[in-house]
């Protein structure tokens, strides 16, 4: 059984697949001052409850954007499944060209995200990746990353509104019934929610201008459903997609992997 982590700014997720099927999935939140041990026993626990058993496991594949969290975890894996994970970073085989200036520079999850929606999808596409930060991909029929562009996410924004303003106050992100709202909180909701919808829906569309490409549009991230709900752009939205690329990613790489089991 295979056991994936996309370690994110704001969550980690990750699932267990046996062959292309993916068997269970967790999201906790990322807590940079975890140790390995208390990851380790926090996953052991979730594991318990869906009666999965860590000696099940036989290989690991882990994506960070959270540089500091990336030693704990492989130190967690090998001490608690005995297995040392494969990382994605330099040198692992994408299968895919990065036409980046500097491909170290791209984030682990947006070549993940790539190569899972091409797997999945085809191409031309536009990844859509509505999480701490928005991502926007581009991927031509090859599959290869031409680049893409970065936005500031929701979260942040409001986060950001709370922050810097005297009266405004933490809210649900929830959408409202209308663009025009009558209080604060419902208010404050319009702007954030369908600000991010224009700004995702705009962006789109001058990428599709600037490519001259008909593309098909895939959303994931954790707030991926509601914005593709409002969104005129999104085709379809696909929550597990980043963990599906770490699948195929581990396929990839797997003639390297062989005896990737410390046991």
């Amino acid at each position: 059984m295979l056991l994936v982590f996309d370690i994110g700014n704001s969550n980690i997720v990750f699932g267990t697949y046996v062959g292309k099927t993916l068997m269970k999935h967790w999201r906790i939140s990322t807590d940079r001052n975890r140790t390995g041990d208390e990851y380790g026993m926090l996953i052991n626990e979730l594991f318990k409850f869906q009666g999965v058993s860590m000696s099940d496991i036989t290989d690991i594949i882990i994506s960070s954007v959270v540089p500091p969290l990336v030693v704990p975890m492989i130190k967690m894996c090998q001490r608690y499944f005995k297995i040392k994970p494969l990382v994605v970073g330099p040198g692992i085989k994408t299968g895919i060209k990065l036409k980046y200036e500097n491909p170290r520079d791209i984030g682990s999850d947006r070549i993940v995200n790539v190569i899972g929606a091409h797997e999945k999808y085809g191409g031309p596409l536009i990844v859509v990746d509505i999480g701490t930060a928005t991502t926007f991909d581009v991927i031509d029929a090859d599959g290869n990353f031409l680049g893409g562009a970065i936005a500031p996410g929701i979260n942040i924004s409001l986060e950001a509104l709370f922050q810097r303003t005297a009266k405004l106050p933490r809210i649900e992100l929830v959408t409202p019934k209308s663009v025009i709202c009558h209080n604060t909180i419902s208010s404050i909701q319009s702007g954030v929610i369908y600000g991010a919808v224009g700004q995702i829906d705009g962006i789109v569309r001058r990428i599709k201008e600037e490519c001259q490409l008909d593309m098909k549009v895939i959303a994931t991230g954790g707030l991926s459903k509601m914005l593709s709900r409002e969104s005129k752009t999104i085709d379809k939205f696909d929550y597990f997609l980043t963990l599906n690329g770490l699948r195929v990613l581990f396929e990839r790489n797997q003639p390297n992997t062989t005896s990737n089991t410390e046991k």
